[in-house]
């Protein structure tokens, strides 16, 4: 890939693991903008349950790929791959810095080693595998003789192996002029804040906003197969009560998390740190060099 003078930092992380907060701070200490690397926050309507960078925040750092399709859609890491070089070109031309910050790995791989994404599959094809189970999609992948995708769990790693026949899309160099910060999390504070941020997330409305998305789209709907989400289905059918979704909830994203720090562990550009002051410490040096 020819050598890119456009800037970017990136922070990654698990789920629950301070990202947004240190991006905001990053942002307006180094006159940047954010481009969210999130599967889930690109849903409109699905705020409170992924965690979106609250409207202050958006008003006070402007945000990228943020409510870009509704729940009933699906968006692909090629699709984010073009919103991303856009929107830092975009940032660059007028003079501030693309920060890009999440947690989807192959979001933020798709940009950081260039990757050659396959062509989207057939619609129709896409709209019958959303609607089977992991179990279906691993039966499926087996009669094909196809290899079981790393994360054998997630239903759209699944569906897309299924969809490209297993042809794994194609890898580059690692992006030049790039910084890579990584939140260095231990899994046992991971999971205390995963867990206080549900209750954080119930008290501001989280219920209510399940209730109205799944009315308007469905269970099966892709957005809606986010772990929070997905969580509460047997809550609403009568299944199970509120603790059992709450602990279910914490436990889908404490997996998560735990996938996450599996996938950022294979780059070994990523500068760990555990706090703040290193993380503008380590960017301040990359921007002065």
């Amino acid at each position: 890939m020819a050598k890119s003078r456009v800037p970017l930092v990136v922070i990654l992380g698990a789920t629950a693991s301070g990202k947004t907060t240190l991006a905001m701070e990053v942002a307006k200490r180094f006159n940047g903008e954010i481009i969210c690397a999130d599967s889930r926050t690109i849903y409109k309507q699905m705020d409170i349950g992924t965690a979106k960078p609250t409207k202050k925040e958006q008003s006070e750092v402007r945000h990228y790929g943020l409510d870009v399709i509704t729940p009933d859609k699906s968006y692909s890491a090629a699709q984010f791959k073009q919103l991303a070089l856009g929107a830092m070109g975009d940032i660059n031309s007028r003079g501030k810095l693309p920060i890009m910050v999440g947690g989807t790995g192959l979001y933020i791989d798709g940009v950081l080693f260039d990757y050659q994404f396959l062509p989207l599959s057939d619609p129709y094809e896409r709209k019958r595998l959303n609607k089977l189970s992991v179990e279906r999609l691993q039966a499926e992948i087996i009669k094909k003789g196809l290899p079981i995708p790393e994360n054998s769990q997630n239903p759209r790693h699944l569906s897309r192996t299924l969809e490209t026949n297993g042809v794994i899309p194609k890898k580059g160099k690692l992006r030049p002029n790039t910084c890579i910060i990584g939140i260095q999390t231990d899994l046992k504070n991971l999971k205390n804040r995963i867990t206080k941020r549900v209750e954080k997330m119930l008290k501001e409305g989280f219920i209510k906003e399940v209730s109205e998305l799944s009315r308007q789209y469905g269970w099966d709907a892709p957005g809606l197969q986010a772990p929070g989400y997905k969580a509460f289905k047997g809550y609403f059918e009568g299944k199970i009560k509120l603790d059992e979704a709450k602990v279910q909830f914490a436990r889908n994203d404490y997996l998560l998390a735990r996938r996450q720090r599996t996938w950022f562990k294979r780059n070994k550009s990523i500068q760990w740190v555990n706090n703040k002051a290193k993380a503008v410490d380590i960017i301040t040096t990359y921007l002065n060099k």
